[in-house]
């Protein structure tokens, strides 16, 4: 088992021991857009005592009779990319009309009750779902081709723009969190309101788990020119 301090990065933290996402979960600190930074400076930004964390992480690692995470630092970059496709990207495409339809519903029927938030809500929502459609097929018909082929060199001039767009989902998950306070429906919410609401917890969970695979393996593994 790998041993951690405060000065660990998030994202290395979560790359070394998988079972670490948990923990994040647990006490919500982001591994994927924030993965760069030190868990010491998170937890304190946070409010945490970073030594429970730590202390929780070395738990999940012990094992709790549950099925650990996938260790995909070790697996192939044609592997991990058709994880990424077959669990990620091919569900997204199928999930983010499900989900604004839901809105659509939602806002139509309750919308008054809160009608700046459900506008917010909306628009957040739908430029979010229109920018990840356009950033897989990047994904899907340039970077992922180019990996594959062994051509890092073409592929890592995308990386900026692809981290970019990773940034700017993280932005919008963390307003759509804030929006449905944290994915707590009213007591009054119908059910259609509820799934909503938890189709978006589910929704950024998922995308944690997806952009932690590329920005802290595959791009980096791609910048290396290891495939």
């Amino acid at each position: 088992m790998s041993s951690f301090s405060p000065e660990s990065r998030v994202g290395d933290i979560a790359v070394e021991q998988p079972s670490a996402t948990r923990s994040f979960y647990r006490f919500g600190i982001d591994f994927c857009c924030g993965g760069g930074k030190s868990l010491e400076s998170v937890c304190e930004k946070k409010g945490l005592d970073v030594d429970q964390v730590l202390l929780d992480i070395t738990l999940q690692a012990a094992g709790n009779g549950e099925e650990s995470p996938n260790d995909w630092k070790s697996a192939s970059s044609v592997a991990l990319i058709s994880h990424i496709i077959t669990t990620y990207h091919e569900p997204l495409r199928v999930e983010l009309p499900r989900l604004k339809s839901m809105l659509d519903k939602v806002q139509k029927v309750h919308g008054h009750v809160d009608p700046e938030r459900f506008s917010e809500l909306q628009a957040v929502y739908t430029k979010l779902g229109d920018e990840l459609m356009e950033h897989m097929l990047k994904e899907e018909q340039v970077l992922f081709p180019s990996i594959m082929q062994g051509n890092e060199t073409e592929a890592s001039t995308l990386l900026g723009d692809l981290e970019q767009d990773h940034e700017d989902a993280g932005e919008a998950l963390r307003a759509i969190n804030r929006l449905t306070d944290s994915y707590v429906a009213p007591e009054y919410a119908c059910n259609t309101w509820r799934a909503l609401w938890s189709g978006f917890e589910d929704l950024e969970k998922a995308m944690h788990e997806h952009v932690h695979l590329e920005n802290n393996i595959l791009f980096p593994r791609t910048l290396a020119g290891v495939n």
